[in-house]
């Protein structure tokens, strides 16, 4: 075994499908442009003075302040969005709906355990999504640590967030692997001393990660069934 002794997953786009199928999925749900969306999300970060999902990521506004102040943001733009369809005051029941899982990453996670790593996840997300998107990754037995930026008022890419974690699993920097799809996040890992891969696709990020592990029964995960 490699002197990493515990796999971090990352829940957003490695663990869950990517944020920008995500943004999809919800337009075919709600009728909602991607990019009106994700202005909208933005503004009502930047009335806050902080990046665009961490409002709710921090738990600075609870998810239906978050949510109105979202529908606001979005009715005002010209024209303004149709939100007949849209429940943005629960909008994690919405956004997570009919969401499954990326079985090669959740199948990564079970082989390493087997393997003999701990296994943890590294999140930025929100109080009141957490019944929504944990029973989406179904790795209770596997999974034995989870840090999660709404429980902590911090989150990836600060440096506080990465030495929560650490204080957590109890292991120095160097021992811990993080699997993130945000170059950003997997950047300020790194710098702050983690192994880390950065997930673009499937049988890359497996490949990355049987190589870093060693556990090369990773590589035929990522293989068409």
């Amino acid at each position: 075994m490699s002197a990493i002794e515990r796999v971090w997953f990352d829940f957003g786009g490695v663990l869950s499908p990517p944020i920008d199928a995500l943004f999809d999925q919800y337009q075919v749900k709600t009728g909602i442009a991607p990019l009106a969306l994700q202005q909208a999300i933005a503004e009502v970060a930047a009335e806050l003075g902080v990046p665009p999902l961490a409002p709710i990521e921090n738990a600075l506004l609870s998810e239906d302040e978050w949510g109105r102040r979202v529908e606001l943001a979005l009715l005002a733009q010209a024209p303004p969005a149709d939100l007949s369809r849209a429940r943005l005051r629960r909008f994690g029941e919405q956004w997570f709906a009919g969401v499954q899982a990326n079985v090669h990453m959740v199948e990564a996670a079970r082989t390493l355990k087997q393997a003999g790593y701990a296994i943890g996840i590294l999140t930025n997300n929100v109080v009141e999504w957490e019944p929504h998107w944990r029973p989406i990754v179904g790795l209770e037995g596997v999974v034995d640590l989870v840090v999660d930026s709404c429980k902590e008022g911090c989150r990836k890419p600060d440096a506080q967030f990465f030495d929560i974690a650490l204080a957590r699993a109890g292991l120095p920097a160097h021992a811990n692997l993080l699997i993130d799809d945000l170059a950003g996040n997997v950047a300020a890992a790194a710098a702050r001393g983690w192994q880390t891969v950065h997930f673009r696709d499937n049988p890359q990020a497996l490949a990355d990660i049987a190589r870093a592990t060693g556990v090369g029964a990773l590589l035929a995960q990522g293989e068409p069934a």
